[in-house]
């Protein structure tokens, strides 16, 4: 049996690339509905070889819809997906909006997929954010093996995690810085070309930022809440993949080759580390791919049982388009689809 699957906010960078992982992975769906506010109503966008017409979300009728791909951004997932849910549609939903609601699933597959079965309490899945999906996949096999007790890390976030203006700023001001024109500065506090910004998401009263926070609190939820974790979230000139430097503590010796074998074993999970010049991988090579890989795996010998390693993942597919695909296909292997439709 296929499925029909809408995906909202079609034509964004994450709805976009939701639309190319659904045909690459030959998702079993009858039909795919492209979905967007009004004003991107008649856009043509690419479903494999077909070209879809994107229509108007505030005029579509779920009721026959048996997933809804939702990247629309929080206040727009606030708005519809408790509605789409309520007529048997589930949402998996790429916003903020309702991950840290205690009756919304927050879903890695390869991390806690078993904690799907509360979707249809309101039909609503959520997905993490793009910075932490990486990294729980990462923790996740090594918390099993040795319980991780702190993480220390350090992001550097690709602009596209900041949507589409974001990468045609940084396009606008890398020419600007050649050609000597004007650096104009629009999306970002600060001028990004050739140059880092330590501030991802609005600031908090206890002086991180909200990105930062959402690590901790996402990481709590997913893997275990007794994790203790610090984040500094920065965004870096990249057009595409998300970075991080991870330092972990654990409750029990987990010497370097020891976790190299037990990542390399994990889903989701490549470990490419030579421990020579070029050795490891970088956001330019991860950028397309579905893998999060893991490089400079060693020991971090200021802690007792600590490892420091390197995380790197493409965040609109792992980090986004890719993770609300492998939720679906969860919800379609375990056969729980047809619960969505008795809860509404």
């Amino acid at each position: 049996m296929g499925y029909k699957v809408a995906v909202v906010g079609a034509t964004g960078n994450v709805g976009r690339e939701m639309l190319d992982i659904l045909a690459e992975r030959a998702f079993p769906a009858d039909e795919v509905v492209a979905l967007a506010s009004r004003r991107s109503q008649g856009q043509d966008v690419s479903f494999g070889d077909k070209i879809l017409k994107v229509k108007a979300l505030d005029t579509y009728d779920f009721s026959d819809t048996d997933i809804c791909l939702m990247s629309a951004g929080g206040e727009a997932s606030k708005e519809w997906s408790p509605r789409i849910g309520q007529q048997g549609c589930v949402v998996i939903d790429n916003s903020s909006a309702f991950r840290y609601d205690s009756d919304v699933p927050l879903i890695v597959p390869e991390v806690n997929a078993d904690a799907i079965v509360g979707f249809s309490k309101k039909n609503i899945i959520a997905n993490p954010n793009c910075s932490t999906a990486q990294l729980v996949v990462a923790l996740k096999p090594l918390h099993d093996a040795a319980t991780i007790k702190r993480v220390v890390v350090s992001t550097y976030q690709s602009v596209s995690g900041a949507g589409k203006d974001a990468m045609d700023e940084l396009f606008n001001q890398t020419r600007s810085v050649f050609t000597a024109g004007e650096v104009k500065v629009e999306k970002f506090t600060k001028r990004i070309a050739f140059n880092v910004i330590p501030h991802i998401d609005v600031f908090m009263e206890d002086g991180y930022t909200k990105e930062e926070w959402k690590m901790v609190a996402e990481t709590k939820k997913m893997l275990d809440p007794k994790i203790k974790l610090t984040a500094t979230a920065v965004r870096v000139p990249v057009f595409i993949g998300h970075a991080e430097s991870v330092n972990v503590e654990f409750e029990r010796p987990l010497s370097p080759e020891q976790a190299t074998e037990i990542l390399r074993a994990a889903p989701g999970i490549l470990v490419v580390d030579k421990r020579e010049p070029g050795g490891y991988i970088t956001p330019h090579e991860a950028a397309g791919e579905d893998a999060t890989y893991i490089s400079r795996i060693r020991e971090d010998a200021t802690v007792e049982n600590g490892l420091a390693f390197w995380c790197v993942s493409d965040n609109l597919r792992k980090g986004a388009a890719l993770n609300a695909v492998q939720i679906a296909e969860v919800l379609i292997n375990r056969k729980l689809l047809s619960k969505a439709k008795q809860a509404a």
